[in-house]
């Protein structure tokens, strides 16, 4: 018994005894014990009932590609190139760049686990299996990379159409890629691009969203962190609704950028806008600068009122924190 299959025979949320996993499986129940012991070390949360068995303390539901694409609009379906959903991968965003001189256009790479998922400034992400949703889209874009400035705040504002289409509130957003709520980081966004500065270019769209999380990976995460669980309050979204409302939100909306650029985004950007009003302090290569936030200018640069000037920050490199 491979642990994709351990973890469907638990989804429900039932006991299921470790012999009837063995007889099921044709393997022995040290073999059952060796998965069981796989599936927490990757954060997922399997509790031990004694003799009566195994158990998750709530269940699961595991991404179907079939059920993802059931869910989108028929007019997102007729836009959508390649859905394709692994058990596990390297990164999302890793696959796509592998292929991307072959994938269509809007194409997107889902994986239930990751074994070296990427954050930004090369951080990791955690990956547990069945939990949250790790997902990277490929768009195309003629005009080249100067035309794609504030593409990751717009994505930010994607994220939060995402979150309002299944009645979450009490997000925003904090720049450059965050999407946090009042307890930690809800969402993390991870932009690539690859091609020519004023010609046709690629952008591969990484997007990590937790759905629900362990107490042990809130402390493994090594910030604050929240989840959809925690917001959604008694009824916490199927994984296949939330993909299929993100895959829904990421084909409109990044057409729209595509016609219309930033400008588009930014009203609702600053709608969301955690950092607006608030002490910063932004560190970076050349020291330390504090301020105040001031919103976002029309090319997604962060803007902070200093005791002398208005500073744009253009450069990602940087961390934000407020003070």
């Amino acid at each position: 018994m491979q642990a994709q299959d351990l973890l469907a025979a638990l989804a429900d949320g039932g006991t299921v005894s470790g012999a009837l996993l063995a007889e099921r499986a044709g393997v022995t129940r040290a073999a059952i014990w060796k998965q069981i012991e796989a599936l927490r070390s990757r954060g997922v949360p399997v509790q031990s009932r004694g003799t009566a068995g195994y158990r998750l303390p709530w269940p699961v539901q595991l991404l179907a590609q079939a059920a993802i694409r059931n869910a989108l609009p028929a007019s997102v379906q007729q836009r959508l190139g390649t859905l394709e959903l692994h058990w596990e991968i390297d990164s999302t965003s890793s696959e796509i760049q592998r292929r991307v001189a072959t994938l269509p256009d809007l194409s997107v790479v889902l994986a239930e686990t990751q074994s070296a998922g990427r954050g930004r400034r090369g951080r990791t992400w955690l990956s547990p299996p069945g939990l949250n949703i790790y997902l990277s889209c490929l768009k195309r874009f003629d005009a080249g990379f100067a035309a794609l400035s504030g593409l990751s705040l717009a994505v930010g504002v994607i994220v939060m159409r995402t979150l309002s289409s299944l009645g979450i509130i009490g997000a925003g957003l904090k720049w450059p890629n965050d999407v946090l709520s009042d307890d930690g980081k809800l969402a993390g966004i991870l932009v690539e691009l690859s091609g020519e500065y004023q010609g046709p270019c690629a952008a591969i769209i990484g997007v990590g969203l937790n759905v629900r999380l362990t107490p042990a990976l809130r402390e493994q995460a090594g910030q604050p962190v929240d989840d959809l669980a925690s917001l959604a309050g008694a009824v916490v979204p199927d994984r296949n609704t939330v993909a299929a409302a993100l895959i829904t939100a990421l084909v409109d909306g990044l057409g729209q950028f595509e016609r219309e650029g930033f400008a588009a985004f930014i009203d609702e950007y600053a709608r969301h806008d955690r950092l607006r009003g608030q002490a910063l302090r932004v560190q970076g290569a050349l020291g330390a600068l504090d301020g105040i936030g001031a919103g976002v200018d029309a090319r997604g640069a962060l803007l902070l009122q200093t005791p002398t000037e208005l500073r744009a920050i253009d450069s990602a490199d940087v961390t934000v924190r407020r003070v």
